[in-house]
């Protein structure tokens, strides 16, 4: 586990003797489903409910022992309770107990991580619709292609974001699923009803059919969806360092007061936390490669999958959730370098308006051909003379053939490229 990225909420969630706390709420659960039943004398559950608690410690000693988790737990729990314990697994399979209990932990921590998502979304909102009409050049190949505005790059980025998070809660559903099946999954020793009753105090799905365990496509589901957030995140993380590169500089992540970039250069301004985010998405797809592998399992289980999740799946939530806070930082902090962004689009001296250009000579009668012909070559002089393409477009005979100088000016108005901004902002609902 990765203790220096756990954030209080999601680390509860994982940390030592948690699960312990999750087995218990599945064996009682258990329990006073088969109470109800009369499975399990009324007295014997009250002794059951009053005394029934989890001692880690204990628990760890036995483990040692008996090399067995879930015997351990249970032999630690009835010790606190007494005689009665002996009514606690009934019919059960350690799996019934653990996958149950593990389909808990997941959906909570998924629920998180939806948490973290909209917080994030909020931050990308507020500086988008602040940025909507900051221009810019877009950058098609690292080059310069036409002009948008930053708050467009960021309403990208929030339709993603939202994708995501719908994935995510498809996720969360596929893994809050429960098993009390038995041994094998035929139910020979625990009626279905239990597992139903179980399942619904429990609030998650019964599974349909199960063996010994629930199947793995449902954390391997979960496990990939993390790891395509992960995805967006190092999306987002790789444009700001993009942007933040020297020779362009039209954005900056937060640089804390105090902070130091290099030990050997005192300017440095890093963008470390893009970095690091970056790097850590690696993690996570490493890790859903790793739960696809856990899908494949021998007959009605083995354990080659176990020792697997006790990493891939505390890591992979803890992970994900710090990168998203920290996403969301990098976001609400970011400097956006408006002034540098107007300086770039100067730099291929108003080629981003070439389109324009041959639009209007077809529109005014041109050969297509022709025109890409007249434009290409007017743009190339401009670029390696370092020249206003304007000038060279208004000296071209064969354009003014078609074109006035007046009507060739208003081909470098950048307005034009934004008058659907607002058409872009209200289809993503982004303004109320």
């Amino acid at each position: 586990m990765l203790d220096r990225y756990t954030h209080e909420e999601m680390g509860k969630l994982w940390q030592d003797g948690y699960e312990y706390e999750r087995w218990l709420e599945v064996e009682l659960a258990v329990a006073e489903v088969m109470a109800k039943q009369g499975e399990i004398p009324q007295e014997a559950m009250a002794e059951i409910r009053a005394r029934a608690k989890v001692n880690s410690k204990r628990i760890l000693e036995i483990e040692a022992v008996v090399r067995h988790d879930l015997i351990a737990f249970l032999q630690a729990v009835v010790e606190e309770i007494g005689e009665a314990g002996k009514y606690l697994h009934l019919g059960l399979t350690s799996s019934d107990v653990k996958d149950t209990a593990l389909s808990l932990v997941l959906r909570d921590s998924g629920r998180l991580l939806k948490k973290d998502l909209k917080e994030l979304r909020d931050a990308l909102v507020k500086r988008a619709l602040e940025s909507k009409y900051a221009v810019m050049v877009g950058r098609t190949h690292g080059i310069h292609a036409e002009p948008l505005t930053f708050g467009l790059k960021l309403a990208l980025w929030i339709a993603e974001i939202d994708r995501q998070s719908e994935r995510l809660g498809q996720a969360i559903t596929s893994v809050s699923a429960g098993k009390i099946s038995g041994a094998v999954g035929t139910y020979a020793n625990v009626a279905p009803g239990v597992e139903e009753a179980v399942c619904q105090h429990l609030g998650i799905e019964t599974a349909l059919i199960s063996n010994q365990i629930l199947q793995r496509d449902r954390h391997a589901h979960f496990v990939t969806t993390l790891a395509l957030i992960g995805g967006t995140i190092e999306k987002i993380s790789t444009e700001i360092r993009n942007l933040q590169r020297t020779d362009i500089l039209e954005v900056e992540e937060p640089f804390a007061e105090g902070q130091k970039g290099s030990s050997a250069m005192p300017h440095k301004r890093n963008p470390i936390i893009c970095e690091q985010v970056s790097g850590m998405s690696r993690i996570l797809r490493g890790n859903a490669l790793a739960a696809m592998e856990n899908i494949a399992l021998w007959h009605e289980r083995d354990m080659t999958h176990s020792s697997v999740e006790r990493i891939i799946l505390p890591d992979s939530c803890i992970l994900l959730d710090h990168m998203l806070r920290q996403m969301t930082k990098v976001i609400a902090g970011l400097r956006i370098r408006e002034d540098q962004m107007k300086r770039n689009l100067q730099k291929t001296f108003g080629l981003t308006s070439s389109q324009r250009v041959l639009l209007a000579l077809v529109e005014h009668g041109c050969m297509r051909e022709e025109a890409y012909a007249w434009v290409q070559q007017n743009a190339f002089q401009a670029w390696e003379q370092g020249l206003d393409f304007i000038d060279v477009v208004s000296e071209d005979n064969r354009v003014l053939n078609y074109l006035t100088k007046e009507e060739i000016q208003g081909l470098f108005d950048l307005k034009y490229h934004l008058h659907h901004v607002d058409d872009i902002f209200r289809r993503l609902e982004l303004e109320k």
